[in-house]
């Protein structure tokens, strides 16, 4: 999976998260439409978001879908006083959190095949920006769990900083500094990742 780093321009994303808080508030009120709108519009950043949470592109269409489920399961509360694309990413939080206890309590069986890497390694590998996007996921799973995440809250899905700070519970600086550090981070790896070739060629 690719995805642009780059954000969107900030009136771009107050009018797309006004448009995504009326839609929410619309489908509380039982319009089957306003509640198609409200997925269609903040679907591809939860996907985003959850991917990049959870380091795991397998199952994130199914934390997606989890994340939806649970959000429409609540939307009654929802008053509108945070953008809905805000209240959802803190439920994508919640339900890659639960993803993770889950996973650590299931039991583990030993000496069998590692069925979920045969299965990647069937996939096509050929696709147009395919590798980017391996690349990608494998630098910024390398970060550090909020380094990672407050880099793709403002980078990738588009917060800015002092939304994201109130979305993770710290100082606006705290965030910037986690940004710059994990930019930094993903910088350096990309160059250390490109010498070799470079010295190759």
């Amino acid at each position: 999976m690719t995805v642009s780093v780059l954000p969107a321009s900030r009136t771009t994303r107050a009018s797309a998260d006004a448009a995504a808080t009326a839609w929410a508030l619309a489908a509380r009120s039982g319009d089957p439409h306003a509640a198609e709108h409200f997925v269609r519009a903040l679907h591809h950043d939860v996907l985003c978001y959850v991917v990049h949470l959870s380091g795991d592109p397998q199952s994130a269409h199914d934390l997606t879908q989890d994340t939806f489920a649970r959000a429409f399961g609540s939307l009654h509360r929802f008053e509108g006083r945070a953008s809905a694309r805000t209240w959802l990413l803190s439920i994508a939080r919640r339900a890659v959190a639960d993803s993770f206890r889950y996973a650590a309590a299931r039991p583990r069986l030993a000496d069998t095949p590692d069925w979920q890497a045969a299965v990647e390694r069937t996939q096509p590998r050929d696709l147009p920006g395919f590798d980017d996007g391996v690349v990608l996921l494998d630098l910024m799973a390398a970060l550090p769990d909020e380094r990672r995440e407050a880099f793709v809250l403002t980078q990738i899905v588009g917060l800015s900083y002092e939304e994201a700070a109130t979305f993770t519970g710290c100082p606006v600086g705290t965030v910037r500094s986690r940004v710059s550090r994990a930019r930094a981070a993903l910088e350096r790896q990309l160059r250390e990742a490109e010498a070799p070739a470079a010295l190759a060629a």
